[in-house]
């Protein structure tokens, strides 16, 4: 097992509704023990084969439930989170788009005081590779094997992920941490977690520009980093003021620049790749280098 997920993983799914059932299926036919459900109203039915209840509390209690997905609209996910980490849940892995700023404000300030983790929200979710599936990626472009992996980009982290297994090079834990500017687990946290990874021998680093997330990744890697790594910085073609994709890709002055992070990395002694196609070969150069 590697970080946060694994084969001791009990997923329960927060709204089993159309979309939240339709990727439980997913989960379930990858190998990711769903044990539990919620939905309003649906408390005692079963959907996709799984027992569904009206709280978390309720789910944890009959299936000892360690972590959940959550599939609810925007303005229901502060809720769903608050719920989820009031339960103390190991993981919690958002989903949902779109969700309020101020909302994840609350929810980030309960989690300094609790066990949880929290991913997302507007992410794809987390994957360990041939032992547990939490998200919506699909799971045949990943592979096990020794690299560690965080992206703000959901489309790269598939993409990413494809490139690396059709190159021979397999993944301990795949993080996909949403794009937003307010998330649970920022990528220093996530780049923290692959570096204290036994099983984690080098790291990729997909950024964004806005922020300074990147920057401040850099920065511990350069005081802490056990392992090599490789970066990628999305959005270098971006006109500054302007948001690209993510509420949080956006450059303001001469905060969160492509450059700035780039920089970063590479003081950091960091190669950064120009395109997601070079990752691979950086990844090997990486590794032989260790």
């Amino acid at each position: 097992m590697s970080v946060l997920l694994g084969k001791k993983t009990r997923v329960l799914v927060q709204g089993m509704g159309r979309e939240g059932s339709a990727h439980a299926r997913r989960m379930i036919d990858y190998g990711t023990r769903v044990v539990a459900g919620t939905a309003p109203g649906a408390g005692g039915t079963k959907r996709e084969g799984v027992p569904i209840f009206e709280t978390v509390a309720q789910a944890i209690a009959a299936t000892e439930a360690n972590a959940s997905i959550i599939f609810v609209p925007a303005a229901g996910l502060m809720d769903a989170a608050l719920e989820a980490i009031d339960s103390e849940l190991d993981l919690v892995i958002a989903i949902t788009e779109g969700a309020p700023v101020q909302d994840m404000l609350k929810v980030v300030a309960v989690l300094e005081t609790s066990r949880s983790t929290l991913i997302g929200p507007n992410c794809p979710g987390a994957i360990t590779p041939g032992e547990c599936k939490m998200g919506i990626m699909p799971g045949e472009n990943f592979s096990a094997g020794p690299i560690g992996f965080v992206s703000r980009s959901g489309t790269l982290t598939y993409e990413i992920a494809d490139l690396l297994t059709k190159a021979g090079l397999g993944q301990t834990t795949c993080l996909g941490i949403g794009g937003d500017p307010v998330i649970g687990l920022p990528t220093p946290d996530a780049v923290r977690l692959l570096n204290e990874d036994p099983a984690t021998e080098a790291i990729v680093i997909v950024g964004e520009i806005g922020g300074s997330a990147e920057e401040r990744a850099a920065e511990y890697m350069r005081a802490f980093g056990k392992k090599p790594a490789v970066a990628f910085i999305a959005g270098r073609s971006a006109p500054p003021g302007k948001r690209m994709g993510h509420a949080g890709a956006i450059v303001s002055g001469n905060q969160g620049t492509a450059e700035s992070k780039v920089a970063a990395f590479e003081s950091a002694g960091i190669p950064v790749a120009n395109a997601p196609s070079e990752i691979p070969a950086l990844a090997k150069e990486a590794l032989a280098g260790r």
